[in-house]
């Protein structure tokens, strides 16, 4: 952190210097940072020893100990199910594949590492019985998801299970059931069906399944209620009739009312309130510029006291003063200045808090605060061999987009270099597309690049979330048009604010981000110099067969109306159909387990290319999926794209090489 953090961070003088690439592609080594509901034990996922672990430390004395996953496996979600138990759940690495993948199982915990147990899933009956309790519990091909504790219970809590057999689950998805599972068993007894396939569940604060939402098969936004005693299902939202955004988030302290993400009074977004008697709403806060929205809930998790929004940095609006959370958080944020301050775990009585502290600069630190001794300890780092005082700081920016939207990002200067010109510069386009947006916060792919000397500019294009509903259905059916014509128009403010030599700007991307790289490159030939595509879609045609996301119906009616359908449309926006107009130097970079991207998108158009005899870097890792995972080939692509970048338009090209 900038100063705050003293001895704990290092910002000596030789920031500097060069950052190993490594640096940047290792993983996170702590998060998901929690603390019990009684304040005596905090719970973190680990890489420290390569794979993840669940680490549980000890307030009393702070000594840890270790959770393992079977079989060399990876810690996956964790939730604290009572005072002394604690879900997780685990994923595999199959098929030689990177990137661990879920299981669905769920096991539980003690506190203190011991009493480990497999409580649902696949191999749920594999366990030998020791007790006759545990003869019940029976493998089962589905999903497992934790829902809620059970206040006044701590031996049992709330899951949701959706069924894998081909009967339940057919290419229309399988409808959620809920049941009450046995933490230390795994037995479990039928709660309630949803009346929606692939729902998302919510329970009150006294364990009652109230909601189920989530989008039905023909892409509704549907939100259903039932009363606290049981009974039916009632529809209270469905988004082919009812305008606007609704989301539900949780219950406040009366169990009567819950709150949403809704448009708010300017359609940039808001917080509203649902009687559930009543059937009504009340807006309580609305997004003047972007809303990226979080409630921050109070201690006992019943109420919220704040919202979160993020605008351009992070800001923070109360909507109780009066609550005592609010004291301790502001005296934090005062002692670290500029910095991102969240509480993201408390105890049920508010006396320890976990905070997590972190910044554009700064990956983050996690905090134990004690409100009886007023004292906050620094418990782990996210990634402690990052120094602060060597990163580049990002800065919010805003422009118009040719058709007079307002369109926001983040600029990001080199070290030292913060008010330069004529930097050579690399337009950095997220995934997604819909829905996900770049952010305030530490990147380590736009770090790595403002290491090597490149200006990092980002794009919140027309599609992205967290600025309103008509903000992000602006972007429906126009890949390769107005989605890809802000990205354009960012480019042309980069160079005309004078930030970007013209003849030094590459374009890179991942994703949908690698089908703006390339698109970016045939659209516009003469703006980029290189364009880097990472698991991206060329060839918009195989979205509608190809990848995980057709496989269901809802899939195929998602990208049927965020995408189009007409394939000699998709044809014409396809990168790979207009190569013939590229004149930038072109990397590709392929995982060959991908699933959401199939390596045939980048291999085809590597063919393309070699048929046409248009030279171009090729990167090709077999074993990795949708984005590298395995910290050396991560590292080695980041060495590839520095290598390309610099040869394209490094600091040693001058203008006339550029050119």
């Amino acid at each position: 952190m900038r100063a705050a953090l003293g001895v704990l961070l290092l910002t000596s003088a030789a920031a500097t210097a060069d950052v190993p690439l490594a640096d940047f592609a290792r993983h996170a080594e702590y998060f998901d940072v929690q603390i019990s509901p009684d304040g005596k034990t905090v719970s973190a996922i680990s890489t420290a020893s390569g794979p993840r672990q669940l680490v549980l430390l000890s307030v009393a004395d702070m000594k840890t100990s270790t959770v393992a996953a079977r079989d060399n496996d990876d810690i996956g979600e964790t939730w604290w199910a009572s005072d002394e138990r604690l879900i997780y759940n685990e994923g595999v690495h199959i098929g030689g594949l990177e990137r661990p993948v879920s299981t669905g199982e769920l096991f539980s915990v003690k506190s203190n590492g011991g009493g480990g147990t497999i409580l649902f899933g696949v191999r749920a009956g594999n366990v030998a019985p020791s007790a006759s309790h545990i003869q019940h519990r029976e493998a089962e091909q589905a999903t497992g998801t934790f829902v809620s504790a059970l206040p006044d219970d701590p031996n049992h809590a709330l899951i949701a299970s959706n069924p894998w057999s081909a009967q339940q689950h057919s290419a229309l998805g399988s409808f959620t059931q809920v049941f009450k599972i046995d933490l230390r068993d795994g037995t479990k007894a039928p709660v309630v069906t949803a009346p929606m396939r692939d729902a998302a569940v919510m329970a009150d604060h006294n364990g009652a399944v109230r909601l189920a939402f989530g989008r039905d098969n023909d892409m509704s936004f549907k939100v259903y209620q039932r009363d606290a005693s049981g009974g039916d299902w009632q529809p209270i939202h469905d988004s082919m009739k009812d305008h606007g955004e609704f989301v539900p988030i949780m219950f406040d302290r009366s169990n009567t009312s819950f709150y949403y993400q809704c448009g708010g009074e300017r359609g940039m977004g808001g917080i509203c309130k649902w009687d559930t008697a009543k059937r009504s709403s009340e807006t309580l806060w609305s997004a003047k510029e972007a809303a990226g929205v979080a409630l921050v809930a109070t201690a006992d998790g019943k109420d919220a006291f704040a919202i979160r929004s993020l605008p351009g940095r992070p800001a923070l609006t109360l909507l109780d003063k009066s609550a005592p959370e609010v004291g301790v958080l502001i005296d934090v944020m005062k002692q670290y200045p500029g910095e991102d301050v969240q509480i993201v775990s408390e105890s049920r009585d508010g006396k320890r808090m976990i905070f997590f502290v972190s910044a554009d600069t700064d990956p983050g630190v996690y905090f134990l605060y004690d409100a009886d001794k007023k004292k906050l300890t620094p418990l782990f780092q996210r990634r402690s061999w990052i120094k602060p005082a060597q990163m580049a700081e990002m800065e919010p920016v805003q422009f118009k987009a040719r058709d007079g939207l307002q369109v926001n990002g983040y600029l990001t200067r080199p070290l030292g270099k913060e008010n330069a010109k004529q930097l050579p510069s690399v337009v950095f386009v997220h995934g997604g597309p819909f829905g996900i947006r770049d952010a305030w916060e530490f990147d380590p792919a736009v770090q790595m690049l403002a290491s090597r000397g490149y200006a990092v500019l980002q794009v919140n294009y027309r599609g992205s979330g967290g600025y309103g509903d008509a903000f992000e259905r602006a972007g429906y059916r126009e890949w390769g048009g107005k989605m890809q014509d802000d990205v354009t128009d960012a480019t042309h403010w980069l160079i005309d604010q004078g930030i970007a030599d013209s003849h030094r700007v590459c374009i890179f991307g991942a994703s949908y981000g690698g089908y703006a790289a390339m698109e970016g490159a045939t659209k516009e030939p003469d703006l980029y110099k290189c364009a880097i595509a990472y698991a991206g879609v060329y060839d918009l045609r195989l979205m509608l067969s190809t990848g995980d996301i057709p496989i269901f119906l809802r899939g195929k009616n998602y990208l049927k109306l965020t995408l189009g359908s007409d394939e000699n449309d998709l044809w014409n926006r396809s990168p790979i159909a207009h190569v013939d107009r590229l004149k930038a130097k072109v990397m590709l970079v392929v995982g060959g387990a991908d699933q959401r991207v199939p390596a045939e998108q980048g291999e085809h158009l590597h063919d393309e290319l070699n048929r046409r005899n248009i030279a171009h870097e090729w990167v090709y890792e077999r074993a990795e999926g949708h984005g590298f995972y395995d910290v050396a080939h991560t590292t080695q692509l980041y060495e590839k794209i520095v290598a390309f970048l610099d040869a394209q338009i490094g600091q040693s090209k001058s203008v006339v090489d550029a050119k």
